[in-house]
């Protein structure tokens, strides 16, 4: 099953996972120091909040989780056919996982990733991050802003 990941700057990780966990009827399926992820059945989504890592109430990447990295492979050709500059990592360690994935970016700059969980992991991220460098995303231009303001669509 692939499903839509959505990944958000937070300020207060626990009361963004009481919000949450109202708000999809579930609780996160993984809580780490400054982090916390949701497996949404309906509607699919894997919801991941990041505390301290950018300015919160932000966007800190999109994705797209699938089951295997057949399928992260078989995206990197997709992708790469369609034209996109893709940015592929292999057994990286990322938000408490070891994955496979491939990044490309949106018309705005908005970071999205392919990626698979291949295992769990102790640490967020890699000790060879620079200090400072976001761990889910590749360097970017300043994070896309969710608007504050109500909206419809």
């Amino acid at each position: 099953m692939s499903r839509v990941q959505l990944a958000l700057n937070v300020s207060d990780l626990d009361e963004a996972i009481t919000f949450y966990t109202k708000l999809f009827g579930v609780g996160p399926a993984k809580v780490r120091d400054g982090y916390a992820n949701f497996a949404v059945a309906q509607p699919p989504l894997k919801l991941v909040l990041i505390a301290g890592d950018g300015t919160p109430g932000t966007l800190n990447h999109l994705g797209v989780e699938v089951e295997s990295t057949d399928e992260v492979t078989a995206a990197i050709g997709r992708l790469q056919s369609e034209g996109l500059a893709t940015d592929i990592e292999e057994q990286t360690t990322c938000c408490y996982a070891v994955q496979d994935k491939v990044w490309v970016h949106g018309p705005d700059a908005e970071p999205w990733e392919v990626y698979t969980v291949l295992a769990d992991a102790p640490a967020m991220r890699l000790e060879t991050i620079a200090e400072g460098a976001a761990c889910c995303a590749p360097a970017t231009p300043e994070p896309v802003s969710l608007s504050s303001k109500p909206g419809c669509c």
